[in-house]
């Protein structure tokens, strides 16, 4: 389907997320074509989705066209399409519109999507946030909800479009609860004649005892005061049994709400179902040493679609740094074979710490025997986060925003798209207008 220069080995790669991008950017200067397939014509980095739900960063602040990103690389061929499968025997990778995309090597990047444990009826009022589209349609339900109970006069369903569940303790849901209790408290506070923003609810609600349980426990417990600080509600040991139009039903209480997001767990893609491929309980493909799946040294996968442990039995995390690692080892480990020089050895992943963001000028970080927190964390955080955005416009772009945001609580991307996908849409949805 895509044409490849002729006796060159063809890498197709499907995801542009971390991994993938790492492993074309890696290919660089090694004979070889690359077809990167991806459903969406952009890389994401995901890191800072919550900002753009939050309303901090626009989504141009965060995302890049794939093709602009290898613009340069006469070599490297995108594809923007839906995969449906792989036919092994044949190497090829089956496309939505029925064509078939040959390859000599494959390497899995896919990703994962949002898990609600056995309830996917929960999507349609608990979003979660892995894509563009899910952060704008967050932001949108969470400016929306003031923009309601702004014109209601029933205290009741004004309670309720004031109170935010974020379900899930991990830095995502963390990150949220923080993030949506300054946009209420701080950037809307003088915005509205008839509510106060700043009464409103953030109900952060972990089924399990702490938050941030990848972090050491003090770290974790600093988490949970910073949050209340804030006038976050953190509930703990209490997993959500129901989630509706209404809201939620936590430790058999029901609480009204309107606006709900899912950071409680997280799905693989299909990539083992496509590969008939051994998996574990999220559905990921289990890998041997060299990342590659049982029988076929062909095909790769990393990232969140893979299962790896590492030399202690401990899994590797689904995060950043070990993605991208793992696409830097895959792309050396191809490079190798082509030249007929012997694997380096196992993938080794090189923990460089946890990180995570509370609030405007506050932060944790891991590293080991190395522990921050608080505004020098935050700092730390925010440099960290800044060098590894693409391009020097987007660092100086983000940068500025969060200056700005920092000094005087002004968030810019306060735009309501009047695509929210509501499951039972609100006053304003069926209105179209404050007419």
């Amino acid at each position: 389907m895509t044409k490849t220069s002729k006796n060159r080995h063809h890498v197709v790669i499907i995801g542009a997320g971390f991994g993938g991008i790492e492993v074309a950017n890696q290919l660089a200067g090694v004979e070889v074509d690359v077809t990167i397939i991806d459903r969406r014509n952009h890389h994401l980095f995901q890191p800072l989705l919550y900002q753009v739900a939050g309303a901090s960063l626009s989504t141009s602040e965060i995302a890049w066209p794939i093709r602009y990103l290898f613009r340069n690389r006469p070599e490297v061929n995108t594809l923007m399409a839906e995969v449906e499968g792989i036919d092994q025997d044949a190497r090829q990778v089956i496309l939505n519109n029925g064509m078939r995309q040959t390859y000599d090597t494959l390497v899995l990047a896919t990703g994962a999507t949002h898990a609600y444990f056995g309830h996917d009826e929960w999507g349609a009022f608990a979003p979660g946030l892995k894509t563009l589209e899910d952060a704008t349609t967050i932001r949108g339900r969470i400016l929306a909800a003031f923009e309601e109970a702004e014109r209601t006069s029933d205290p009741q369903q004004r309670a309720a479009l004031q109170t935010f569940v974020i379900i899930g303790g991990g830095p995502t849901g963390v990150e949220l609860a923080g993030t949506i209790a300054e946009l209420a408290r701080d950037t809307l506070a003088r915005d509205f004649r008839s509510i106060d923003p700043s009464t409103s609810r953030v109900v952060l609600i972990e089924a399990g005892p702490r938050l941030l349980s990848v972090f050491p426990k003090d770290l974790s417990a600093y988490t949970r005061q910073a949050l209340e600080k804030l006038g976050v509600e953190v509930v703990l040991g209490t997993p959500v049994t129901e989630c509706s139009a209404d809201g939620v039903v936590y430790g058999g209480k029901p609480l009204s709400a309107k606006t709900i997001v899912w950071a409680a767990g997280v799905q693989a893609s299909p990539a083992a179902r496509w590969l008939g491929a051994a998996s574990d309980r999220a559905g990921r493909v289990v890998v041997g040493p060299d990342l590659t799946v049982a029988g076929r040294p062909e095909v790769f996968a990393i990232g969140d679609t893979a299962s790896c442990t590492m030399a202690d039995g401990k899994p590797v995390p689904g995060i950043a740094p070990a993605t991208k690692q793992q696409g830097k080892y895959v792309a050396n480990l191809i490079g190798r074979r082509l030249k007929g020089k012997p694997v380096d050895g196992p993938f080794k992943y090189r923990h460089q710490g946890n990180l995570a963001t509370i609030g405007r000028s506050l932060a944790v970080i891991d590293m080991g025997r190395v522990k921050l927190r608080g505004a020098f964390a935050w700092w730390i955080w925010k440099l960290a986060h800044i060098y590894f955005l693409i391009g020097t416009r987007n660092r100086l772009s983000v940068a500025l925003s969060w200056v700005w945001n920092h000094s005087i609580g002004y968030r810019g991307s306060r735009i309501i798209m009047h695509a929210i996908a509501d499951k039972e849409p609100t006053a304003l949805d069926k209105s179209g207008s404050l007419d």
